[in-house]
């Protein structure tokens, strides 16, 4: 008896072994596509911003707090320097409060 199961353990351990690789490398190709979406609608969220506001000439500092964190997102999946160029034409505008009348 003793013999049997160790033949059984002999046999599945590398067929399991290698389902659970086989698991782990799908996983990591989904979740290398899942960062690699969300850096390009982050990509495409800094292209609007800095289209739009750099247009202005000045951006209201809501917007300026929202590109920044949109930048670190981005910056954190491995942006690349287009984001970084575009951030420093950002940090150049002029930067408007809001105020309860409106934007100045």
């Amino acid at each position: 008896m003793r013999e049997i199961i160790l033949q059984t353990y002999i046999i599945s351990l590398p067929i399991l072994l290698g389902y659970i690789v086989w698991l782990l490398k799908t996983q990591k190709k989904y979740r290398d596509a899942n960062g690699k979406g969300t850096m390009l609608l982050l990509k495409i969220q800094l292209i609007e911003y800095h289209s739009k506001y750099t247009e202005a000439r000045y951006i209201p500092s809501y917007a300026y707090q929202t590109f920044c964190e949109i930048y670190e997102a981005y910056h954190a999946l491995g942006g690349n320097g287009l984001g970084t160029k575009m951030k420093e034409e950002i940090d150049e505008l002029h930067i408007r409060k809001k105020s309860s009348g409106g934007e100045n």
